[in-house]
């Protein structure tokens, strides 16, 4: 039995890198890529098959995807990374305009990463701010993305849009980080371990469904130098440049033209305040997907449904 089957397992003190890679994705070989004089990014590599990228979400690391990793390197050839600002990867400072941060430069770094270890083209298996970054990569370089499956969003573009109280209310965080800094910095290096909880929990209802070392493992990343900032500019990009990119998109008409898959979960927010086929029927021409049985961490709540959904679609005209 892989060590993340126990969900119960209890914490233990504060772990290295290399040993929660070595705890989670055994069989997998850690590499640090250089993607510029600025940036690294630390990944993951193992398995069989053709090439699949998986990106994580907020306040997490590569460490979401411990529980479908080991099944997923049967079909296929994965990289795990942290995106730029997140876990093991570079954390350089923001700019004015929070460019360091857009969509359009995390993609620019899994476009170089992939190439990198020898990956031309491949598909792509994201979720939450991954998946944001994964609608970009795909934008942007579309020779490089066979087929993507996005987890638990709609369009950065239409949820601003669309943003009313319930909404509001629920994703407090996007309002929250996007203040300026070094206002939300401040909260969240106070205690960063308060703040994996407290999130997760205000999404998720409970703690119960997460392995209590991943937890740790997020806090550890989220309470390096320059995590908080490196977060709070993920989003403050969002709530700007990457509104700007979006609207530039939808105003000359780009339709993403790879098969598009996306799955959202059944009690979360994104179920209850959008529509998430008809907006990604919005910018692709090929869209399909539903609902999984749980909230919005998908890959730690509903490891066996995911696998099931998004395996066959991945897999589909090899």
């Amino acid at each position: 039995m892989h060590p993340s089957d126990h969900s119960t397992a209890a914490p233990c003190a504060a772990s290295t890198t290399a040993e929660d890679d070595a705890w989670f994705f055994p069989g997998l070989r850690a590499t640090r890529v250089r993607i510029d004089e600025q940036i690294s990014l630390h990944a993951l590599q193992g398995g069989e098959g053709p090439p699949l990228l998986l990106l994580h979400g907020h306040p997490q690391t590569h460490v979401i995807w411990h529980r479908v990793a080991g099944e997923l390197a049967r079909h296929f050839s994965i990289v795990l990374c942290d995106l730029r600002g997140y876990g093991d990867s570079s954390k350089p400072r923001g700019g004015p305009d929070h460019a360091n941060y857009s969509r359009r430069a995390m993609a620019g770094d899994l476009l170089r990463l992939m190439q990198g270890l020898g990956h031309t083209r491949f598909a792509v298996l994201a979720h939450d701010r991954g998946a944001r970054v994964a609608h970009r990569l795909a934008a942007d370089h579309p020779q490089a993305v066979s087929r993507m499956s996005l987890l638990d969003i709609a369009p950065t573009l239409a949820m601003y849009r669309q943003t009313d109280e319930a909404f509001a209310r629920a994703y407090w965080h996007w309002f929250f980080l996007i203040q300026p800094a070094p206002i939300p910095e401040r909260f969240i290096e106070a205690d960063p371990a308060a703040y994996v909880r407290d999130l997760m929990r205000s999404r998720n209802g409970d703690l119960d469904a997460f392995d209590p070392r991943a937890l740790q493992a997020y806090a550890r990343c989220l309470g390096q130098p320059g995590a908080a900032h490196g977060l709070c500019e993920d989003y403050r990009a969002a709530a700007s440049i990457d509104l700007e990119h979006d609207a530039a998109d939808r105003a000359r008409g780009l339709r993403l033209e790879m098969p598009l898959q996306v799955l959202w979960g059944e009690y979360g927010v994104v179920q209850r305040c959008f529509q998430p086929l008809q907006e990604w029927g919005q910018v692709a021409r090929d869209v399909r997907g539903g609902t999984l049985p749980c909230g919005h961490y998908i890959p730690e709540e509903a490891p066996r449904a995911l696998l099931d959904a998004a395996v066959p679609f991945l897999l589909e005209g090899r």
